[in-house]
Order: structure tokens, then C-alpha cells, then sequence
């Protein structure tokens, strides 16, 4: 069995194929005198590759981007499948703008809607906005 090389190209169709579905993302900021502290993200691609979530205004993950605006995504596949993963480094920009309308997409991808209603409206209350991840580097492993 041969092991399987790491790739750093920008975003394949298999990796977008990969990340339309609805997988968690590990997203990572680093503070300046913080370990990286990894959170578990909602996340979609776009057509031009690049990676959209929301977070609160009042997240650390925002506060840790303020300082920089470097982060990285790690996708990996769920247990019961083949092991695969993408891990995307990336620049972060933060948008005001089509912070709802991500939410709603969002929360239909990962959730049932007709049974989390509720759990949407209290979402689209809060006071977020979109981070979008600009990759600048790609590794992708598959097995």
C-alpha cells in the first residue's frame, strides 16, 4: 500500500465537491499570546472558492481576526468513511452585508428547518456577521 501524498494547490472540483457537503469545519485564529483555539464552524463555498461563515460581533474568533487577519479551516470526513480532509490557510475579511441570508442557507444546509424554526429566528436575532476565508494555501489528504 503506498501512502498517499499531501497536495498544496488551490481549491480542486474535489475538494468543492468535498466541502458542499455538509461537513463541520475547524476554523482557527490565532491570538498574539493565545495558543490557536480551534471552533467547530458552519461554512459554505462559493463558486470562486471562496469559504463563508458567520460568527457574533462578539465572538473571540472575530476579536482573535482583529488582531490579524490570518486563519485556517481544516474539513475532515466523518468517521465510517474513507479519511479524507482539506485544511485551507487562508485571509479573512469580515463583511456586514448578507449576514442573514448566509445564516438562513446555512441553517438549511446543516438543520431541518420544519423541526428548527424556532432555533433559526433566535440565530437571525443575534448580532452577527459574515467572515469570508480567502485560501492562499491548500493541503488535502485522501485514503
Amino acid at each position: 500500500m503506498s501512502t498517499p501524498a499531501l497536495s498544496t494547490a488551490l481549491l480542486t472540483d474535489e475538494d468543492l465537491a468535498f466541502l458542499a457537503r455538509p461537513l463541520y469545519g475547524f476554523l482557527t485564529v490565532a491570538g498574539a499570546a493565545e495558543p490557536p483555539q480551534p471552533r467547530p464552524v458552519w461554512f459554505e463555498t462559493g463558486a470562486d472558492g471562496a469559504i463563508h461563515l458567520s460568527t457574533m460581533r462578539e465572538s473571540p474568533k472575530l476579536r482573535r481576526l482583529g488582531r490579524g487577519s490570518r486563519a485556517s479551516l481544516v474539513v475532515t470526513a466523518p468517521v465510517g468513511e474513507r479519511e479524507r480532509w482539506v485544511a485551507v490557510a487562508a485571509r479573512a475579511t469580515v463583511h456586514e452585508d448578507g449576514v442573514d441570508e448566509l445564516v438562513t442557507r446555512l441553517a438549511g444546509r446543516y438543520w431541518d428547518l420544519d423541526d428548527r424554526a424556532d432555533d433559526l429566528t433566535a440565530m437571525l436575532a443575534e448580532d452577527n456577521v459574515r467572515v469570508q476565508l480567502h485560501p492562499e494555501k491548500v493541503w488535502r489528504f485522501a485514503f
